[in-house]
């Protein structure tokens, strides 16, 4: 009996990884639609329709649909469905904000932490960066982009509020590429990250804080500041 439990509750365990892994593509797939507006605000999403056109269960896609409505990214509301969630400028200038006072009030204790690890790590997103934009790929540009952000950011050390961050940065990007000229140059988007390098090398906390908030107030497009900050241009 001993023997057969324990086989049930390996089974039962793989069993739980294998749906967590589909469940987090189907995650990815999603995000990756909302993000690109392949899947339009307030379009209506169905369990039923999204289970046949990935070909998984109405378990598989509930989970990932409550991990985009954690995200905020879906909204799911009783009776009525689960429904992408809109993009209005109003949200995207608040969470801009939010970003910016995450992102640069905190560049003190970056500074005093970074190290040549933290270096490496954030060219080599940098160059992730010049490599999807060379091939065109928008979204990866946007992965390795947030990817970036939010590395510099952990330096700081506020487990507690990265998640803050992480969450304004998806949606910060959301509305960048629903927004922004079409057929604007990816490659200029990813050089715009060489500055702060250049400032966090120097470990000059001043630099990096006016480079770092013009570059997040200037998200879409490189202008205009979508926060109504004073941040220098």
């Amino acid at each position: 009996m001993a023997v057969e439990s324990f086989s049930s509750i390996r089974g039962f365990a793989d069993a739980q990884r294998r749906s967590s892994r589909r469940s987090h593509a189907l995650f990815e797939a999603l995000q990756k639609e909302i993000v690109l507006g392949s899947l339009q605000p307030e379009q209506s999403l169905t369990e039923m329709d999204l289970a046949q056109r990935f070909d998984c269960s109405q378990g598989t896609v509930r989970e990932a649909l409550m991990r985009l409505n954690e995200e905020g990214l879906v909204n799911r509301l009783p009776n009525r469905g689960t429904h992408v969630a809109p993009c209005h400028a109003d949200d995207a200038r608040a969470l801009l904000n939010i970003r910016r006072e995450v992102e640069c009030t905190y560049l003190d204790r970056v500074v005093a932490r970074a190290n040549a690890q933290l270096d490496r790590d954030l060219h080599e997103m940098l160059n992730g960066m010049r490599n999807a934009a060379r091939d065109r790929d928008e979204y990866m540009l946007s992965v390795w982009d947030r990817s970036f952000h939010t590395r510099l950011f952990l330096a700081a050390e506020l487990p507690v509020v990265t998640p803050i961050l992480t969450r304004c940065l998806i949606h910060n990007h959301r509305f960048k590429i629903l927004n922004s000229t079409p057929n604007r140059e990816l490659e200029a988007t990813a050089e715009r990250h060489v500055p702060i390098l250049d400032a966090l090398a120097a470990r000059d906390t001043e630099a990096l804080h006016d480079i770092l908030g013009h570059h997040i107030a200037t998200i879409v497009d490189f202008g205009p500041d979508l926060t109504n900050g004073d941040t220098a241009g």
